[in-house]
């Protein structure tokens, strides 16, 4: 597929402090990506100077053909999306929606025609008239992403987009996400410290730690094969082990708890029991292997249930390993 994107050591400073250190990657076009990370990993700021919002401090950016590295934001072929909305409180829906067609000057007719249509890709036309404050969390999310896409923008650019929204709402509108990204067959780069939210919406998902790019991506391919210590940990579901040849990840669910012990398994005791519907975690501390988390079917944990501070032992596969650099 050609390449919609590619950043080129790109890098950001505040003075003495690097926010994002020479990354390189490549987004290819009509590709869903999430940058991933904590707080501070320099996702944001990325997100910032492809759009314009943020100078770069060295490095280029290169939309298809064209270095647009120091292009004024509305010069750009690229949208952005803001956390807040950033919708304008006086304006109704229709008229935020429009902004920036009539920024460019164009008509009033043609310009309330493309926002209709917009609004109706994302379920809002009947709210024209309102003005944001009328509107739920949800319906001014759906708002600024028409206002986003009005432009048609090669590129969509979204800062934490449901981060405001509340857990059912943000399930909901994930998948309304991406439904307009595989409609449109643009390019979509989203922001967020979520893993679930990165795993369920990304064709590439690229872990960020410390200005730099841990891992790059298949959602499948972060999830079983982490590369380092910190993705294995960050994107949760996975144990740490350390063995003679270096440290190792394996999914909590691959581990096997017995309450008598077998060949290959290691003496722990319960430390914490969380139930969460379909699945219970079950926290365990095992000598010198630290903590081991083992993710256990409703069933089968309540079928031969075990308490807090119950001596218990753990087993997996050797396949199940995965080894990490370092």
């Amino acid at each position: 597929m050609p390449v919609a994107l590619e950043c080129i050591s790109l890098t950001k400073s505040y003075g003495d402090m690097v926010a994002v250190n020479a990354i390189d990657q490549k987004f290819e076009a009509g590709t869903y990506a999430c940058l991933l990370g904590p707080s501070g990993c320099g996702k944001s700021s990325t997100l910032r100077m492809i759009a314009g919002h943020e100078m770069v401090t060295s490095g280029d950016i290169i939309l298809g053909s064209d270095n647009i590295t120091d292009v004024a934001p509305a010069k750009r072929e690229t949208s952005m999306m803001f956390q807040n909305y950033a919708l304008f409180p006086h304006l109704s829906v229709l008229d935020n929606v429009a902004f920036s067609l009539k920024v460019r000057g164009i008509d009033k007719a043609t310009r309330y025609k493309e926002a209709e249509k917009l609004l109706d890709l994302v379920d809002m036309g009947s709210y024209r008239d309102r003005l944001p404050s009328q509107l739920s969390g949800g319906q001014q999310q759906r708002v600024a992403l028409a206002r986003a896409l009005v432009t048609k923008p090669s590129l969509l650019l979204l800062d934490e987009p449901l981060s405001a929204l509340d857990p059912f709402l943000r399930i909901r509108m994930r998948t309304e996400l991406k439904r307009l990204q595989r409609e449109l067959g643009i390019t979509f780069i989203h922001v967020t410290h979520s893993q679930d939210e990165a795993l369920a919406l990304a064709d590439l998902v690229i872990v960020m730690n410390e200005g730099k790019i841990e891992q790059a991506g298949s959602a499948r391919e972060i999830f079983n094969q982490p590369k380092t210590e910190f993705v294995a940990r960050f994107i949760g579901g996975h144990n740490v082990l350390l063995q003679t040849d270096g440290k190792h990840a394996i999914r909590a669910d691959k581990i096997a708890i017995t309450k008598s012990a077998g060949e290959g398994t290691v003496a722990a005791q319960v430390s914490a029991i969380e139930f969460l519907g379909t699945t219970v975690s079950v926290s365990m501390e095992a000598g010198d292997l630290g903590e081991i988390v083992a993710s256990v079917s409703e069933n089968s944990f309540f079928d031969d249930a075990y308490d807090v501070g119950e001596k218990v032992h753990v087993g997996w596969e050797a396949q199940d390993l995965h080894k990490l650099a370092g």
